[in-house]
């Protein structure tokens, strides 16, 4: 058999296995460059608020609980609703946050650039648990 074809076959049975999650692997370099939208309202590497709050730990937090933050209605029922903000869930609001959250207080119009919001994720998941 050419070596070529078992090439093909071996790279083939690897991307397409059960185990693959088919999930998009994020650049956290680039998603650092990204944050530089969010980091007017935001930040990630510290539990401080700022006019928005704190992004650490973000990923596995119910929506609208981080303390002392003055969260809207909508939010804070968002959360009590069961948003928790995994990688979809972020994603969808990321996307459009007026959309997944209406009457949120968030002025960001979103990201339509489904790269962007990957990379974001994984400069966000460096400081979640």
């Amino acid at each position: 058999m050419d070596y070529r074809v078992v090439l093909l076959i071996a790279t083939s049975v690897i991307a397409f296995s059960p185990g693959q999650s088919g999930a998009q692997e994020g650049d956290a370099t680039a998603g650092a460059e990204v944050f530089k939208k969010c980091a007017t309202c935001h930040i990630a590497d510290s539990d401080t608020n700022k006019v928005g709050p704190s992004l650490n730990g973000v990923l596995g937090r119910k929506a609208g609980t981080h303390p002392n933050f003055a969260y809207s209605a909508s939010m804070k029922a968002a959360g009590d609703g069961g948003l928790v903000w995994d990688e979809a869930t972020l994603r969808d609001y990321l996307h459009n946050p007026r959309v997944k959250v209406k009457g949120t207080k968030m002025a960001f119009v979103g990201l339509k650039d489904d790269q962007e919001i990957t990379n974001l994720i994984a400069y966000l998941k460096q400081f979640s648990k």
